[in-house]
C-alpha cells in the first residue's frame, strides 16, 4: 500500500465536482436510431469521415438553440439568478494525460448551433490530437495546476460564480462520450443545465412497420438540473436530439462530396 498527495493534474477536476455537487440532477434516456447518419456518413466521398460524435454535437447544439430554457445557467444563493445564452457553446470532456497522469480535460466549443459538419470534425480532431502540454487552449488549466491549492480553488470558483463569463468558459452544453469502450450509456453531470453522455453505436434488433430488422442504435442519456427546468422541457429537448438524428438528411449538413 502507499499514499501520495493528489497529482496536480487533477486538481481542476476536484474543483469541478465540489461545483457540481450544487447542482440537482435528473436522468433520462432513450434509444436513437442512427441508420440515417450512417447512410449520410456512407454516401459521402472525400478524405475526411465524420464521428459519430459530430452528428450528435450538429443536432444537439440546433436543438439546444430552439430551447433556451435549457440552454442557460443558475447562481444560487440568498437570491438566485438564471442566465439564457444567445449561442450554444459546447463543452466536451476529453481523455488526455498531463505530465504522465490521465486526465479529463475539457474543451469549449463556441457557437455550435451554427457550426457545419465539416467545421465541428475539424474542432475535434484538433482537440483529439493536440498535445495538452502546449495547446493554448489549456493554458488556464496548466496555471491553475500552479497555483497553491487554496488559491487555485478561489480562481476555480471566481470563474464559475460568473453567468456573464461562465457560457463561454464552461460552455452552456456538455456532452461526453466513452463511446469508444464497451459502454452501452452512463449519466454524468458536466456543470451545464443539459448534460448528454454517450455510449456506442450498436447493431441492435429494431421493430419497423411490426418487422424486426437490424439497426445501429445509439443510446443516449441526459441529465438536467431541475433547479432549472423541469422535467417535461428536459424531455422534449431529448426527444427532439433523437428526431433530429433518426431524420437526418444531406439538406442538413453540408452538401455532399461524390467521386
Amino acid at each position: 500500500m502507499s499514499v501520495a498527495p493528489v497529482a496536480r493534474e487533477r486538481r481542476h477536476t476536484l474543483g469541478f465536482l465540489g461545483y457540481a455537487r450544487s447542482f440537482a440532477p435528473v436522468f433520462l434516456d432513450t434509444e436513437v436510431d442512427m441508420t440515417a447518419v450512417r447512410d449520410h456518413r456512407d454516401r459521402r466521398g472525400g478524405d475526411t469521415r465524420y464521428s459519430w460524435t459530430t452528428y450528435l454535437l450538429h443536432a444537439a447544439a440546433r436543438v439546444l438553440a430552439e430551447h433556451p430554457e435549457a440552454n442557460s445557467a443558475i447562481r444560487g444563493g440568498i437570491r438566485p439568478k438564471v442566465a439564457r445564452y444567445d449561442a450554444v457553446h459546447v463543452k466536451l470532456a476529453l481523455d488526455k494525460r498531463l505530465a504522465g497522469h490521465r486526465v479529463v480535460l475539457s474543451a469549449v466549443l463556441p457557437d455550435v448551433h451554427t457550426a457545419g459538419l465539416d467545421e465541428i470534425q475539424r474542432s475535434l480532431a484538433h482537440y483529439r490530437d493536440g498535445d495538452p502540454e502546449t495547446m493554448p487552449e489549456f493554458a488556464r488549466t496548466r496555471a491553475l495546476h500552479r497555483l497553491p491549492r487554496p488559491l487555485g480553488a478561489l480562481a476555480f470558483k471566481a470563474v464559475s460564480r460568473s453567468l456573464r463569463a461562465r457560457g463561454r468558459t464552461m460552455g452552456t452544453l456538455a456532452v461526453s462520450s466513452l463511446g469508444h469502450a464497451a459502454v452501452d450509456g452512463f449519466h454524468s453531470v458536466g456543470g451545464t443545465t443539459i448534460t448528454l453522455g454517450v455510449g456506442r453505436v450498436v447493431e441492435r434488433p429494431v421493430v419497423r412497420d411490426g418487422r424486426v430488422g437490424v439497426a445501429p442504435v445509439l443510446r443516449l442519456n441526459l441529465a438536467f438540473d431541475h433547479r432549472v427546468i423541469d422535467g417535461a422541457e428536459a424531455a422534449d429537448v431529448l426527444t427532439a436530439i433523437r428526431d433530429r438524428l433518426e431524420r437526418f438528411t444531406a439538406a442538413d449538413g453540408e452538401p455532399e462530396v461524390t467521386g
